[in-house]
């Protein structure tokens, strides 16, 4: 690769967040813009891992349930996860997994709004969403969902007296666009529904404020910006308010008040502990604990700026260095209206990204011709963009995309 020119540098010399890099492996030659599918490892996860094995699995045995905290670990690491999500320590917990907790937090919400029969969400939101509530549909014969772009064109059209539930993305994981939390929360709220918030591809690379928007639920996962590792844990997060009463269908043994006197009767525990259903992945949990290590002490309003920072200067890049080229914009343009993310389609977007790939920058594709592109801010930095557009430039130009080794399909893309 070219060496950037030296403004570029400049950047990178100034960044305030360069020092984060440290705190990832990532391997030689490689430029990852694939933190919005799977985030690198943190150096510390190989200790923590190792000794989470090594000392208090093999060591300690059983004891490690109270011992090493593991029976606890979806409360404090929910209470160290919750800063980064804008919510209180004892509204957040650590646990299952993304689609799991929708279903948890989807009939937690609609127990809240008995007499309201509808659902609105995005037909073209993350499909495990709509999976998902389609199958709560099917315990709830009177339900109704109501999907922007096919019953109409805005969510907040959608939006009446009979909605009991909106669920939405914060950032939509095919074009990057970002949502305006404060301003849909408060039109669910003044039609007297609530709101259910996916954060999959916003959490970790920008402040997030659930209570301050006046939030009802949340879901999310940890092994995209947060870095947790391949399956690591989802979270999910239960206003305060709703607290009371917290009734969700999957109740397992650790969401019972009192889970060692072994009662044969179900007694919810008081709180967000409530949405806890059975024996959590400890090993996958004590990686997400290191993760949030690579957090300590970081600014999440500088991470945002550096966020639109980055993704600006790949738009204006892409578009002064592969003019031509087939590539269109997919992501919005103004970087307030974006997550961590820029979208460019391609009518051979597998072809290309392949061929990027083999070139040592990774992104990813999405059906039916969208080319990804993710940036952390916590080890992306400006020279990685300014090489990253001109490996892309160089596929382009030369056609090298159109090896047909580089249109087999695999399993995932």
């Amino acid at each position: 690769m070219m060496r950037p020119p030296p403004e570029i540098l400049a950047r990178d010399a100034d960044d305030p967040l360069g020092h984060a890099r440290e705190r990832f492996h990532l391997p030689a030659g490689l430029i990852y813009l694939d933190g919005n599918s799977l985030g690198p490892a943190p150096l510390a996860v190989f200790s923590e891992l190792q000794h989470a094995v090594a000392g208090e699995w093999a060591g300690d045995l059983i004891a490690s349930w109270n011992k090493a905290g593991w029976f606890a670990l979806p409360q404090t690491l929910g209470a160290r996860l919750a800063p980064l999500i804008g919510a209180g320590g004892d509204e957040v917990v650590v646990c299952d997994t993304v689609s799991i907790n929708l279903f948890k937090c989807l009939h937690a919400a609609l127990a809240l709004r008995p007499n309201r029969h509808a659902v609105v969400a995005e037909q073209a939101g993350f499909p495990t969403d709509l999976y998902i509530a389609s199958g709560v549909g099917r315990t709830r014969p009177d339900l109704a969902m109501r999907l922007q772009g096919r019953d109409g064109d805005t969510l907040e059209d959608l939006i009446d007296g009979d909605t009991a539930v909106v669920l939405v993305n914060q950032v939509d994981y095919r074009s990057g666009a970002l949502r305006d939390m404060a301003a849909l929360t408060a039109r669910a709220h003044a039609a007297g529904a609530l709101i259910l918030w996916d954060l999959c591809h916003s959490a970790g690379v920008m402040p997030i404020t659930l209570d301050a928007c006046g939030a009802d639920f949340a879901v999310g996962c940890s092994y995209k910006y947060l870095n947790g590792g391949p399956g690591a844990p989802g979270f999910l997060y239960v206003a305060r308010a709703h607290h009371d009463g917290l009734r969700q269908p999957l109740s397992g043994w650790w969401s019972h008040a009192d889970p060692f006197a072994f009662s044969p009767d179900y007694v919810a525990a008081p709180g967000i502990a409530a949405m806890l259903t059975g024996t959590q992945p400890i090993l996958s949990m004590r990686a997400l604990v290191a993760a949030l290590d690579a957090f300590d002490g970081i600014d999440m309003a500088a991470v945002r700026q550096k966020s639109m920072a980055l993704t600006d200067l790949f738009i204006a890049l892409v578009e002064e260095r592969c003019p031509d080229s087939g590539l269109a914009l997919a992501a919005p343009r103004d970087a307030a209206g974006r997550g961590s993310q820029v979208s460019f389609r391609h009518d051979q977007g597998y072809a290309v990204m392949q061929a990027l790939i083999a070139r040592g920058v990774v992104g990813d594709f999405r059906a039916p011709d969208i080319l990804r592109f993710g940036f952390a801010p916590l080890y992306i930095g400006f020279a990685d963009v300014w090489n990253a557009v001109e490996v892309l430039r160089d596929v382009l130009d030369s056609g090298a995309w159109r090896d047909p080794a580089y249109a087999r399909r695999s399993g995932v893309t």
